[in-house]
């Protein structure tokens, strides 16, 4: 079973798949993005290890289904990316989990090491949000409304981090720390 959400032509434009359900917390930062923008996605928690047929049947159909970019995140020896991007020929967005072990850096080093001919782009270390904006900002380039939504998120952005100077400059900083506990 998968988490859907559809555009207007009922097909999703990004595929988001996650190896384990524990990378559920940081996909969701992704999925809230991309619904935040407007964008179509499918959501799945696929093996590519533990069920090898159901992630090629996955990344094979992942074309016809509509998808532009898949956004796929992995813990660990982070095979999840790499695999969608030799199969996939769109852009593939990895997330490196943060693992107990190595802190991530295991998982960010096996999706950034990927061979020539099989490009994966990367973000940081538990980056969900930033790889929803990355979807976004591929899917914007042929998008002009997509595009102006993105311009809107970015003064968001802005006016928050104004707002929050406003209030240190009113309150200093202890009385904003005190405010943050």
């Amino acid at each position: 079973m998968t988490d859907m959400i559809k555009d207007e032509k009922n097909m999703p434009r990004v595929g988001i798949v996650m190896g384990s359900d524990s990378d559920m917390p940081v996909m969701a930062r992704a999925a809230d993005i991309l619904e935040e923008l407007g964008i179509s996605y499918e959501m799945a928690i696929i093996s590519a290890h533990r069920e090898p047929d159901v992630f090629f049947s996955y990344a094979k159909s992942a074309e016809e289904k509509g998808f532009k970019v898949i956004i796929a995140g992995a813990g660990m020896a982070a095979h999840l990316p790499g695999m969608c991007a030799a199969i996939f020929p769109m852009p593939v967005i990895g997330i490196p989990m943060h693992t107990s072990s190595l802190g991530g850096r295991d998982s960010l080093y096996s999706i950034v090491q990927m061979p020539s001919g099989i490009p994966v782009a990367t973000v940081a270390i538990n980056g969900g949000a930033n790889a929803g904006l990355l979807a976004a900002r591929i899917l914007a380039t042929s998008d002009p409304e997509l595009l102006k939504r993105l311009k809107e998120y970015s003064v968001k952005l802005k006016e928050q981090v104004e707002a929050k100077d406003a209030r240190l400059q009113t309150e200093g900083y202890r009385s904003y720390l005190e405010g943050m506990k």
